[in-house]
């Protein structure tokens, strides 16, 4: 009888929580696309180059436009399909722009050496040596963010070639503190349990609608999880860990380039003491806060990007 009670009561359970995702996911189609899905499918118009590194991987990148630069590196377990939108503007604004895919992610392999912080760190300064970067504003989001400290502290060489930074919904690590479901996704991720569940809109709408603000956009929940899934999260574990379990916030003192922090108030994967600590702690760094919305800026107010950016090199370039 006991197990019997258990029974009903766990089918229970999963019908209630089955009927809320049903209402929730019906309320998410409704929310308006303030930039359609066609536009956020499609990777950044530019000249696509491929940069081999000494360990046998190969890097993707597209550059685009002509003038000052900005160089974009993008989060975990995407591409720089994400920057679509933030790219276009800045090219139509006078800038030359490159984005590049993160090792492992997209179109950028892993080497023999395997991934780690410090690997993927290093081709931040591959990047900016093979496109001659010199004044450039470099833009990190999430791990992007991540990496780009870890590049200014461990290749001199970097911080040399820049004018600007942007950490964007970034972290210096220890990116579980605040975040429970930081930590909760990384057993999922290694299981596979993650993926096969987010393959299911019922599952799917609302994890994307979980990293954005107030009113997510069913087009760019769509755009994320499609980038998402079409990512192989197996080898990308390492990196994963390294985000949580690491911490670089007793070394942000030594960052030397001017540095602008910005942060949705309603951003949960890189909650906002983050953006506190990075803009309190970085010598010459400011924050920059956007109301309602949260951790996918990049499509939900990429024109909070673009102003930083103009104010970084002195002004719109055209």
């Amino acid at each position: 009888m006991t197990v019997l009670i258990i029974g009903v009561a766990v089918l229970s359970s999963l019908a209630l929580l089955r009927y809320a995702l049903k209402r929730h996911v019906k309320q998410l189609r409704l929310n308006p696309d303030p930039i359609p899905l066609a536009e956020l499918r499609l990777d950044p118009g530019g000249t696509t180059a491929m940069l081999e590194r000494p360990d046998g991987a190969v890097i993707r990148t597209i550059t685009a436009g002509e003038g000052p630069t900005v160089v974009l590196a993008h989060g975990y377990g995407i591409s720089l399909l994400e920057w679509n939108v933030v790219m276009n503007r800045l090219v139509e604004r006078g800038y030359r722009v490159i984005a590049f895919d993160q090792m492992g992610h997209g179109q950028s392999t892993i080497g023999g050496r395997g991934l780690d912080a410090v690997q993927m760190a290093s081709n931040y300064a591959r990047v900016l040596e093979a496109f001659d970067v010199t004044e450039g504003v470099l833009v990190g989001h999430s791990m992007g963010g991540f990496l780009s400290l870890v590049a200014l502290l461990n290749f001199p060489e970097v911080s040399g070639r820049l004018k600007g930074l942007v950490l964007f919904a970034s972290t210096a690590g220890d990116a579980s503190r605040g975040a429970p479901q930081n930590k909760v996704q990384l057993p999922l991720l290694k299981s596979g349990l993650l993926t096969w569940l987010v393959k299911n809109d019922l599952f799917g709408l609302p994890f994307g609608a979980s990293i954005m603000g107030d009113t997510p956009s069913p087009a760019a929940i769509r755009s994320f999880v499609d980038d998402f899934l079409a990512q192989d999260h197996g080898p990308l574990i390492p990196i994963l860990k390294e985000l949580v379990e690491t911490s670089y916030y007793d070394r942000l003192g030594e960052i030397s380039v001017p540095t602008v922090v910005i942060c949705g108030r309603r951003d949960q994967t890189t909650p906002p003491w983050h953006s506190e600590t990075l803009g309190r702690d970085i010598p010459n760094a400011r924050n920059v806060w956007v109301e309602h919305r949260g951790h996918m800026l990049n499509w939900e107010a990429p024109e909070s990007l673009l102003q930083v950016v103009d104010e970084l090199h002195g002004d719109t370039p055209t």
